[in-house]
């Protein structure tokens, strides 16, 4: 394949680059912040008390370590691998999110920064962003698009239950691009007294490396509990795919193991032929976007095209950079799942496990129902289940209208 594998000490290098993805591309306005929150970054990660409070933090008020949980009838139903649920859906607020919003309010207030700013599409970042924000008494506003806001009422409500502002977004489709776009632009406006708690691995260097070191701490858990549980690594690895943080989270502290196979899972909403995807490996090609260079869905003129998923978290045109090289290099493999495929595993977990996983997660849960029956018994795939699915009951019930109103299928 002619370029090196990643590994965690290499990536990204000074400049923020993974391979020819990443970077900082942002307004003049912007570097100095940029720049002292790299130095802020750099030095808490070598303070031990900074470490010390971030892993109180985790154990005491989000309530870590998440389960490994071997889903033992979802297994004997599909036969072939043994498959693990890593239940960050348990997790405080309801989804891995939280892991990365603590960590970066714990830089704000080193940083001196009083007001706290956010953007959010499914509005799980939104929530955990309102909700740190509350735990260290900061000025909160958060950016949603018009659409994601009527789509994702309890998070909105939430959010204001906290404490946050929630400012509808109108422009474009009115969903996380366009939400990111107005975050950014109250930054540029605002940049002496506030944070932007970005929520995945995308933006300008640090922020795809710095919420993936927030996150990692998903994988560095599989590792340690898995050992206990078989004795050995997994075979693969599961997560979603919209910016990518909880995939990345789980993928990075394996990067460097070979036997582990890396598997994100985009969404093809209505499939990948009909424009109407939000799978920027799968359909996209390489440009720049709030930020950093990647995969982005664009028109050949270079215009962003808009994206679609069932998943509103999933509905973003870009990816994070890292993904955009792992997949260059090869080191992980990505595929794509539709919107109906998504809904069927969203029913299948419910039904199986009775667990209600997050449409994000439910894409990586229907790419697993395709390939676990492929594999054999002695494989053991562990799947990210990323968040809780109560956030989407209305996108739900709407769809599967006409089935609910019948009586519950025989088991």
């Amino acid at each position: 394949m002619g370029l090196p594998h990643p590994t965690a000490e290499i990536a990204p290098d000074a400049d923020g680059f993974f391979g020819r993805f990443g970077g900082r591309f942002v307004a003049e306005t912007l570097m100095p912040l940029i720049l002292e929150l790299q130095e802020a970054y750099e030095s808490a990660k070598q303070d031990p008390d900074f470490h010390a409070e971030l892993d109180a933090l985790r154990r005491d008020y989000i309530g870590r370590e998440s389960p490994l949980y071997l889903a033992e009838r979802l297994t004997e139903a599909l036969g072939g691998a043994r498959i693990y649920l890593k239940r960050e859906d348990l997790m405080h607020t309801g989804a891995h999110k939280i892991n990365n919003c603590i960590g970066q309010v714990l830089l704000a207030r080193r940083m001196g920064k009083k007001r706290i700013i956010a953007e959010t599409g499914a509005g799980m970042h939104g929530v955990a962003t309102a909700t740190v924000a509350a735990r260290f008494g900061m000025e909160c506003i958060i950016y949603m698009g018009s659409t994601d806001i009527d789509r994702q009422q309890p998070n909105v409500q939430r959010m204001k239950l906290l404490g946050a502002r929630v400012i509808p977004v109108t422009s474009g489709t009115g969903t996380l691009k366009d939400a990111m776009n107005d975050a950014l632009r109250d930054w540029v406006t605002n940049v002496a007294d506030t944070f932007y708690i970005i929520g995945t691995v995308a933006g300008p260097h640090p922020y795809p490396a710095m919420v993936r070191d927030f996150q990692s701490v998903i994988g560095q858990e599989v590792r340690e509990q898995l050992a206990e549980k078989e004795g050995r690594l997994p075979d693969s690895l599961v997560a979603c795919i919209g910016g990518g943080s909880n995939a990345m989270g789980l993928f990075h502290p394996f990067l460097e193991d070979e036997s582990v196979r890396l598997i994100g899972v985009e969404a093809a909403g209505e499939g990948l032929d009909t424009g109407k995807h939000a799978a920027s490996l799968q359909g996209g090609s390489p440009g720049v976007l709030h930020g950093n260079r990647t995969f982005l869905l664009q028109s050949a003129e270079g215009q962003i095209t808009d994206a679609h998923s069932i998943s509103a978290g999933l509905d973003y045109p870009g990816i994070g950079p890292e993904h955009a090289w792992l997949h260059e290099v090869g080191r992980a493999e990505y595929v794509a799942v539709t919107d109906d495929e998504a809904l069927d595993a969203f029913k299948t977990l419910c039904r199986l496990e009775g667990i209600i996983p997050a449409l994000e997660s439910s894409h990586a849960i229907a790419h697993a129902i395709k390939l676990a029956p492929t594999l054999p018994e002695d494989h053991v795939m562990v799947l990210n289940l990323s968040g809780r699915g109560d956030k989407d009951m209305t996108t739900v019930t709407e769809r599967l209208a006409d089935e609910l109103a019948a009586d519950a299928p025989a088991q």
